[in-house]
Order: C-alpha cells, then structure tokens, then sequence
C-alpha cells in the first residue's frame, strides 16, 4: 500500500488481499486488488508499469509483484476467489530438529520420531475431502461465532517432493513430502489443524478412522492437544478465479 502511494493517486489508495494468513505462514503467491486514479491528464497505468513501478519501491520488502491484471469494477479479490490452494511441507529423515538443512529452516515441518507412515495418511486424508462441518478443525477467534463451520474441500494430495539444494544432501536419507489442499476458504488455523491430525495418524498416534469421527465430533476442544501444525512449513501457493 506505502509502495502504490509513491505511484501519486489523487485518491489515498486501498488494497483488498484476497487472503489472509498466520504469522510465520508464507505465500508464494497472493493475490489483491487496489483503484488507482490519478491526476486529471495522465494516463491510467499499464500493466508492465505497475509492475515495474511498484517492485521498484518495493526493492527493501521481500515481497514481489508477479503480475498484474486490468479487472471490471465487480471485480473483488476475496470474494470473486473460486478457491484456494495450500502447501505444507513436511521432513521426514530427521532425529534431531538440528538435522534440518539451514537452507530449510522455518521453511518445513520435521515432526519428531523421522519417519511418517504415508500410506496411512493418505487412507486419512480421504475423510476431510468433501463438504464437512470443520468445527473441530478450526481454532476459535473473534470471527468464530459469525463464521460457518461448514467448508467443502475440493483436493487433497500428499506426494513427494524436492529441497532446495537437495540432490547435494541425498546421502542424508531426507525426504520432503507436500500437503496440497484446495478449497474455496478455509476456517482460522484448518490448514494446519488438518496437517497435524494427518501427522498424528502418521505417527501412529491415531488411526485413519480417527479422522473421521473428529469431523462427527464438531468441537474445536476434541482436537488432539498439541497436535496443531507449526505455521513455518505452511505457504498459500494460489487464489483461483
């Protein structure tokens, strides 16, 4: 917002995100749209110059514009999205949290014990895909009692995948897995709650079915304690339209 304001609108400027996420939750990509007017005679901006003129006072933010779009006047970020995709990355390989390559850190997830049972969290995985009451999936906030539960989960994958720099540490025996979820929204913290009831199911901690009767349950306080996915493996990765 402080960058497109160096842009010189005659009218104060607001973005609308599409998305919010947690602290310490990362996006690799992210979508918003803002109203630009300018001074009487000039001309509207075109989309390379946005681009170009917002990274150039956006150079100290990690923080990048990948693209822009012209969109009608009905156009919403948030509302207009027809889903959401999320990615959560897991390590598996680990015994000791220092294992973790420094290139990754704050940037996966390596639940204690190494190993995860996939297999079986892929078996778990199939409950949550559908429409569902989420209630024991989502943390509460003050949104919550204007919030319905009820949210239909469009994909769910868990597949393997590469670190950065990971064919020079192979020897290691680490392995990357991905989480994909897609969704038109998601409930406050559902991403990471679904993550480390999976995990749990991985771990051995709870069997697949278990899966199913916490979605029958609809309680946030029935979600296993301390099962909740740390934020730093989680990143938004698309907003469809």
């Amino acid at each position: 917002q402080k960058a497109a304001q160096n842009l010189k609108p005659i009218v104060p400027i607001k973005f609308y995100i599409s998305s919010r996420t947690d602290t310490g939750v990362h996006a690799l990509c992210n979508s918003a749209h803002l109203d630009i007017q300018r001074a009487p005679g000039k001309p509207a901006f075109n989309e390379k110059q946005l681009i170009y003129s917002l990274n150039y006072h956006l150079r100290p933010e990690p923080i990048r514009i990948l693209n822009a779009y012209r969109v009608a006047n009905s156009f919403h970020a948030r509302f207009s999205a027809l889903s959401r995709t999320y990615v959560y990355r897991l390590l598996m390989g680990c015994t000791h949290h220092s294992e973790i390559p420094v290139f990754e850190r704050d940037l996966c997830w390596a639940p204690v014990g190494g190993h995860l049972n996939v297999p079986a969290m892929q078996d778990a995985a199939q409950f949550l895909l559908g429409t569902h009451d989420f209630s024991t999936f989502r943390s509460l906030n003050s949104e919550t009692p204007f919030q319905s539960p009820i949210r239909t989960i469009l994909q769910v994958d868990i597949r393997p995948s590469s670190g950065f720099l990971s064919h020079h540490y192979e020897h290691r025996g680490l392995e990357f897995w991905e989480l994909k979820f897609r969704s038109r929204s998601f409930l406050y913290r559902q991403v990471r709650r679904m993550v480390g009831a999976l995990v749990a199911v991985g771990q051995g901690k709870l069997a697949p079915h278990h899966i199913k009767e916490l979605l029958e349950i609809k309680d946030s306080r029935a979600f296993p304690p301390n099962a909740m996915a740390p934020p730093s493996g989680l990143f938004l990765k698309s907003v469809e339209y």
